[in-house]
């Protein structure tokens, strides 16, 4: 069944788009959380991938507010990784009051452990969701992604 597309002016339609995403967001957490080795969560693995992809040594507050949540859910899930040895806290090397997150190579391994367990799942995608399709919605959501990231 397709949803009902409502008028471009109406503020009901952008309420649509975020309403499906906020579902897509929860059904593939939901997901991944299933096949994820090491008893990781979705928000644990988006941390190892978020240090793997655009570096590591940012501080717990940077990081609480790259992935919007409170310093306490951040400090939560740091703790988690860290006492399975894929992260490390060190202090700052600038400002000893301050602390600095590290990948560790365990962390690392994990991560690509993750990827290479959301594998078959994601294989089945194809079937049901053409990659033409894919490609075809990329840009848009980035978009998307750049606009709410800029006026957050």
């Amino acid at each position: 069944m397709k949803p009902s597309r409502l008028p471009p002016e109406s503020g009901a339609l952008y309420f649509q788009l975020f309403n499906e995403i906020g579902i897509i967001a929860q059904l593939s957490a939901s997901r991944f959380e299933r096949v994820l080795p090491h008893g990781l969560s979705a928000a644990q693995f988006n941390l190892l991938n978020h240090c793997v992809r655009l570096g590591d040594g940012w501080g717990p507050a940077r990081l609480a507010a790259a992935f919007q949540v409170t310093r306490g859910t951040m400090t939560n899930t740091l703790q988690k990784l860290e006492a399975k040895g894929f992260i490390r806290v060190d202090p700052d090397a600038d400002d000893a009051r301050a602390k600095c997150v590290f990948l560790t190579p365990s962390g690392r391994a994990a991560r690509d452990e993750a990827l290479k367990a959301l594998g078959p799942d994601l294989a089945r995608l194809p079937a049901d969701f053409p990659p033409d399709r894919v490609q075809e919605i990329l840009p848009a959501l980035e978009s998307l992604r750049i606009w709410l990231d800029t006026h957050r």
